[in-house]
């Protein structure tokens, strides 16, 4: 390749492009400039993010909820406590809440210090204390101490916007949502499926994409994908399966061998992020609060 000149600038981009795994480059052989790609029509994108769904359903078909839980209440708990914090933290600090706790009622009179002390190691406890003993009141006074099955309902409680409506609709009464949380908008982003930053406009634009049925594994897949390969630093594009279908590939890691050691939980051989993980889940359970890995 020749250097760039002051009156010519290379083109961006096509200086030291990595080869996609699996290209051939002869020995010596120079690196021709890649041709600048046609801008994507509306029908080749979608096309392609259905392409890739179906082969991360292949790569993960038992993608599910990374939060242990037993009913609605449980889950819509774990969900607001899982905020600035990791789905694993939050399933080892839940089995104590839960036990003191089991029901909106039980919740909704516990005094506020002995909940904030339970809930501490998820973070921001006591805005989070403040949001559960809000929500357990509001299930209790105005739904009859069932958690509402209705999105418009569910928003109204304290502490729950629309990302956690849709994981409590989608995982606890099966109807479709799509979880639209740091990893969801980073991938969806990072493969031009859209440009908004904003969730709610994530949310319309994917919906555009993908039929109704597909929206709860959908995010299921994408969030897994993002924990697990497609990081927000630095992605394992060398071990990624979807490399060829990603429009940023090289943006990380593209040495197969160095990809390899970016993998995360049961890619990379280490314990998933549920204490109860579902049946047909390949890697192991994670430890409880205070045990070593």
């Amino acid at each position: 390749m020749k250097p760039a000149t002051a009156d010519k600038p290379a083109k961006p981009g096509t200086a030291d492009k990595p080869a996609k795994p699996g290209a051939a480059v002869k020995p010596g052989a120079a690196v021709k400039p890649a041709k600048p790609a046609k801008p994507e029509s509306r029908l080749a994108m979608v096309r392609r993010a259905r392409r890739m769904n179906r082969e991360l359903a292949e790569v993960y078909p038992y993608a599910h909820p990374e939060l242990d839980f037993e009913n609605p209440f449980e889950l819509l708990v774990a969900t607001v406590l899982s905020a600035q914090t990791t789905d694993l933290r939050v399933n080892q600090t839940t089995p104590a809440l839960f036990a003191k706790y089991p029901t909106p009622e039980d919740m909704a009179a516990a005094d506020p210090e002995d909940l904030e002390q339970l809930i501490r190691p998820t973070g921001f406890f006591r805005a989070k204390a403040r949001s559960l003993l809000g929500l357990s009141a509001a299930i209790r006074d105005n739904f009859g101490g069932e958690v509402p099955g209705r999105l418009e309902d569910l928003v109204t409680l304290p502490g729950v916007g629309r990302k956690t409506a849709n994981v409590v609709l989608g995982n606890a009464f099966g109807v479709a949502g799509l979880t639209v949380d740091t990893h969801f908008g980073r991938l969806v982003r990072r493969w031009k499926w859209t440009a908004h930053e904003d969730p709610e406009k994530v949310e319309a634009d994917i919906a555009a994409i993908f039929p109704k049925g597909e929206w709860t594994m959908l995010s299921h897949r994408i969030i897994f994908h993002g924990r697990r390969v497609c990081h927000s630093r630095k992605p394992a594009c060398g071990a990624c399966p979807i490399a060829d279908l990603c429009p940023s590939y090289g943006e990380g890691e593209t040495d197969p061998d160095k990809a390899k050691k970016l993998l995360k939980y049961e890619m990379g051989g280490h314990p998933g992020q549920r204490l109860k993980p579902p049946p047909g889940y390949p890697g192991r359970p994670a430890p409880p609060l205070g045990a070593a890995e």
